[in-house]
């Protein structure tokens, strides 16, 4: 008897600790996907540029952000929730569709650009630790997520995806490994002391790389498609009783999912500044360079987190990146769109997350710079994300689209500071270029 209690001893903590990570897993959803893509390749060069030209000066950017981002979240799950159909459609119900298809293809040309720019990132990231040639790395990374998104069942597609979360704790792991000086990264946090020219500009890029309309669209989508999915599940404007839990579940989901995004965001941060500003490394052009660079400086062991970090984060960004294309994209033209279908039940869907993976393919074996159209990424982003933003907040106010759960007004306050944030920051990006 004693020794069937000892053998039963560890597998009652397995199936303890396996009910926990199930818990764990099952009570996180679209909104802790959403803010761990925020932190792709591409943000994870923004950021390594921020800490490594500025040291501990722009972390406050992370504080400011936080409150922002999550209520333009907040305000697109809840569109989806609420309507059981995504952002694009709902869009279509309240402005001209030739509007409303500018701005899908303005994303389109965004997120392909960024897929091709997270697809070249991995490719160095992995070159880099294991050696090999990138190209080949570029085209298995991209027929990995084309997989996965067309053969895997969409639960268990985003259990994959929420795992995959777990990578950005690798930048965390650096933090641990690397000196910060405290003293100096609080007031960083809590003080603007540097708003010249280079550094509005990395700021402004700051704000473009972690308020993106991709961003918008995938969450939207999925909560719409949580609805799909679940036999019971009904939009809220059919089922109010249930919206009291629902909302509970997204603002929790959001709030954690965007802490986590700025998190991972002020770890770059904080590693760069205490590694590469300290020894005079001030300019990163890829999130590639920022781990090369951190080897000799920090060692091997964080070198290799930081790299192993873009690989976790890219294969969660590029399908997201994808998605949220094929979502809008299927969503204008009334095709049937959703990861729970099979390839043939939706054709169209499926056949824009085909082409907008493979389009970044071309990207990386093209000519084209890829720190290049990154910024040519950003600015698309920035540009199309105000008139978004702002057809977004007139959604969520309208009560014929909405019904009764038009949006509260701290949410609407909110939504609309983080439209003029932006705003603000695409004018003094053109200025810039204009200029400059």
């Amino acid at each position: 008897m004693a020794r069937r209690e000892a053998h039963a001893g560890p597998k009652g903590l397995r199936a303890r600790f396996h009910h926990a990570a199930h818990q764990w897993s099952s009570g996180l959803g679209p909104g802790i996907v959403t803010g761990a893509a925020d932190d792709d390749p591409s943000g994870i060069a923004t950021y390594s540029q921020a800490g490594a030209q500025f040291g501990y000066g722009l972390l406050w950017t992370m504080l400011l952000t936080y409150p922002l981002m999550s209520a333009v979240q907040l305000v697109s799950a809840h569109i989806g929730r609420v309507t059981g159909t995504g952002l694009a459609s709902n869009l279509g119900r309240a402005f001209p569709k030739k509007i409303v298809g500018l701005l899908i293809g303005i994303l389109l040309v965004a997120n392909i650009i960024n897929i091709g720019a997270d697809l070249s990132a991995m490719a160095a990231a992995t070159q880099l630790v294991i050696g090999g040639g990138d190209h080949l790395f570029v085209s298995l990374f991209a027929i990995l997520c084309v997989v996965l998104q067309l053969f895997v069942p969409y639960r268990r597609y985003t259990e994959i995806l929420k795992w995959l979360t777990l990578s950005l704790f690798a930048y965390v792991g650096v933090v641990l490994l690397v000196d910060i000086r405290w003293d100096e990264a609080v007031i960083g946090m809590i003080w603007p002391h540097d708003l010249g020219k280079a550094a509005m500009l990395t700021i402004v890029a700051v704000f473009g790389t972690t308020i993106s309309p991709y961003l918008f669209f995938w969450q939207s989508s999925q909560e719409a498609e949580e609805v799909a999915v679940s036999p019971k599940a009904r939009p809220l404007k059919q089922t109010p009783r249930a919206a009291p839990r629902e909302f509970k579940r997204i603002r929790a989901d959001t709030l954690l999912g965007m802490a986590f995004s700025n998190l991972i965001a002020l770890a770059i941060m904080l590693a760069t500044a205490a590694t590469l500003h300290n020894q005079g490394v001030t300019q990163i052009e890829s999130a590639a360079q920022a781990a090369e660079a951190l080897r000799p400086v920090a060692g091997q062991f964080a070198f290799a987190l930081f790299a192993i970090g873009i690989i976790g984060t890219g294969l969660l960004a590029v399908p997201v990146l994808a998605g949220s294309a094929a979502f809008a994209v299927a969503e204008i033209f009334g095709w049937k769109e959703g990861l729970e279908y099979q390839p043939q039940q939706a054709a169209g869907f499926y056949s824009i997350i085909v082409a907008a993976t493979f389009m970044g393919i071309l990207i990386d074996w093209s000519q084209l710079d890829p720190i290049r159209a990154l910024f040519w990424s950003a600015v698309l982003n920035g540009i199309s994300a105000v008139p978004i933003m702002v057809a977004m907040m007139i959604v969520a106010s309208r009560p014929e689209i909405m019904g009764r759960f038009t949006e509260r007004p701290a949410l609407i306050i909110f939504g609309w500071a983080a439209t003029a944030v932006m705003a603000a920051a695409s004018v003094i990006t053109l200025v810039q270029m204009a200029v400059g």
